[in-house]
């Protein structure tokens, strides 16, 4: 399977439709034989004088590959789908690093900013640094919303990003904010995915009120109930936007495709719960560079296969494959 283009993706019998193929893997599917891996942990200082913790396996091979991958909206390092990539870059003999957004290592970041899909500043300053640190060859998945602030880096750094990552790829990325946010503030999805990242997006929030009082609206934000209206007191204003339509719109890579000028895999599934099949791009809105893979079945970072309970090595056996082949 390790290879394997995801547009021919077919998710068991046993697991049936988007919602199920989403929350499956990530609750009960395998992530790979053996233990979990064992991460050493660095603390870096930001350019504005705040941290970010980066998780590292590290390699035998001083000349390994290093693997870089972004986490999604409240992820870290031992989220399903890393823990995935990491047994997948252990079996190949890579290096491996999960760098922490702001704020989701488990210790609240110091500086007023938190983390936002389009945070691609952020992500050009640690993936400079990752490579400052490795002589050896560099590739970066971003994972949901890791994965749009990925592209959005590719985009804006056009042909200077080869001289950083070798490929990339951006698995179940919300690349139309505003279809996405569209889609999980409705029915079930509202009822279950937005309750779930608000559960731990709030109080976040407001500790950070605490750290800095004043900075937003306090009883706005304890009110929201959909991540449009989180965004617009919390995440848009901190972040230099108008507003949640501003940032949405600015954020979102769709748009910039075209511009991106490495080996790039953007990878959905056409049923995923939180990324509307309608919104995903085609071949004529994106550059030679860009390869669409979008699947009928596989939902949100899911791609569950094999036997009950089901693996999630298909997703990172193919995605792996696919960048191995770009450097071939």
């Amino acid at each position: 399977m390790a290879g394997l283009p995801m547009q021919h993706f077919r998710a068991p019998r046993w697991l049936p439709g988007g919602n199920l193929q989403t929350i499956w893997p990530a609750l009960f599917s395998r992530h790979g034989a053996g233990e979990g891996p064992i991460y050493r942990r660095e603390r870096w200082t930001t350019p504005d004088a705040d941290f970010i913790d980066v998780d590292f396996v590290d390699s035998p091979d001083a000349q390994a590959p290093l693997l870089v991958l972004f986490h999604g909206l409240e992820g870290t390092s031992t989220s399903h789908y890393a823990r995935a990539f990491a047994h997948r870059a252990a079996a190949l003999g890579w290096a491996y690093a999960v760098p922490h957004f702001r704020g989701c290592s488990g210790e609240l970041n110091l500086a007023p900013r938190a983390y936002h899909s389009g945070d691609y500043e952020e992500i050009g300053w640690i993936l400079q640094r990752l490579r400052e640190g490795q002589r050896q060859l560099l590739y970066a998945v971003g994972i949901s919303l890791g994965g749009n602030a990925l592209l959005r880096w590719a985009e804006e750094s056009g042909d200077t990003a080869a001289l950083t990552v070798r490929a990339l790829a951006a698995v179940s990325s919300p690349i139309d904010l505003a279809a996405g946010g569209q889609a999980i503030s409705r029915g079930f999805n509202r009822q279950v995915y937005t309750r779930m990242f608000l559960r731990t997006m709030k109080p976040k929030a407001l500790a950070k009120w605490q750290q800095h009082p004043g900075l937003f609206d306090r009883d706005r934000l304890a009110a929201a109930r959909t991540l449009h209206a989180f965004d617009n007191v919390f995440t848009a204003p901190l972040h230099g936007f108008k507003d949640t339509d501003d940032y949405w719109y600015r954020a979102s890579a769709k748009p910039h495709l075209r511009q991106i000028r490495i080996p790039t895999l953007v990878l959905n599934a056409r049923n995923d719960p939180f990324v509307p099949a309608h919104s995903l791009p085609g071949p004529k809105e994106v550059g030679r560079c860009v390869t669409l893979w979008q699947p009928a079945h596989g939902g949100h970072v899911g791609f569950g296969q094999g036997r009950f309970p089901g693996h999630v090595q298909t997703l990172p056996e193919a995605v792996t494959g696919w960048m191995l082949a770009q450097a071939g």
